[in-house]
């Protein structure tokens, strides 16, 4: 008994400092956002503020741009995802369910296209999108980002509809449904915990993507936040507390959508849970 509650207390206490180990940088940030520029670069920082100001959210909110650039971020965002998730569910489902050759060796080039560094095809990419006559123009942005989460997209929800038995769409045949329609009434609502988890990973790469943000889009009026937040920094000086409050605001979003897919996700999985 007494070895065992050692070891509880261990692990426990253990887990509690790798848990604040992650929530520091985002505390620090958050009150750094608080402070006055003389507080921020003090050499002796104050865990607690003993004096809080607005006047850097005051100063992120009224730079020229944000609202156009919040705007963009969020189409080129969501446009992603939704276009990652549709192509995404249906390359799975043809993989899972259809038998073909090669089967195996596309499964096998779409994890490599995962695993290969995004980055290297910036030169390439950038020289298409030229040719094309796509920069300085949202679309081809999404696009990019579109290329960058399907690889993942694609192979996670492979494995999801993989754990999906085909004996349940096809006892939906039985009783009269198409193979379309068992699709939409059985598999896909027992997909639906595995679009939400790709969703979040797609939301989160592609919102925080600052490279090909930065290179592609030249014009500010087709920027993003990524390189909004840029901005702060001069050749002359740092608005280090202007940076956090921008760094905050920045991550509301993305944390807004992950606490509403969150509750998606724990719904459908409390639904399948109890229905009998």
């Amino acid at each position: 008994m007494k070895k065992s509650l050692i070891q509880r207390i261990g692990l426990g206490t253990f887990g509690v400092i790798v848990a604040l180990l992650f929530v520091f940088p985002t505390y620090w940030m958050v009150t750094s956002s608080l402070k006055t520029p003389g507080q921020v670069l003090s050499p002796e920082y104050d865990l607690v503020p003993l004096s809080v100001t607005f006047e850097n959210f005051v100063t992120a909110l009224t730079k020229p741009g944000f609202t156009t650039y919040l705007t963009n971020s969020l189409i080129v965002t969501i446009g992603a995802v939704l276009c990652s998730l549709v192509a995404g569910v249906l390359a799975a489902v043809t993989l899972s369910r259809m038998r073909f050759r090669g089967r195996k060796g596309f499964l096998m080039l779409v994890l490599v296209a995962q695993l290969a560094p995004f980055e290297a095809l910036l030169i390439p990419m950038y020289l298409l999108m030229r040719d094309a006559g796509l920069l300085n123009q949202l679309p081809s942005l999404l696009l990019v980002y579109f290329a960058a989460t399907l690889p993942f997209t694609c192979w996670m929800l492979y494995g999801f509809v993989n754990g999906i038995p085909y004996d349940l769409e096809e006892a939906a045949m039985i009783d009269g449904c198409s193979r379309a329609g068992a699709f939409r009434r059985v598999t896909l609502p027992l997909l639906a915990p595995g679009l939400v988890t790709t969703s979040v990973f797609s939301f989160i790469t592609a919102w925080n993507e600052f490279l090909f943000a930065f290179v592609f889009m030249r014009d500010q009026s087709k920027q993003t936040l990524p390189v909004w937040l840029s901005s702060f920094r001069t050749a002359f000086s740092v608005d280090w507390g202007g940076i956090m409050a921008a760094s905050v605001i920045y991550a509301v979003p993305a944390l807004v959508f992950f606490i509403l897919v969150q509750r998606k996700l724990v719904s459908n999985l409390t639904a399948g849970a109890v229905k009998g």
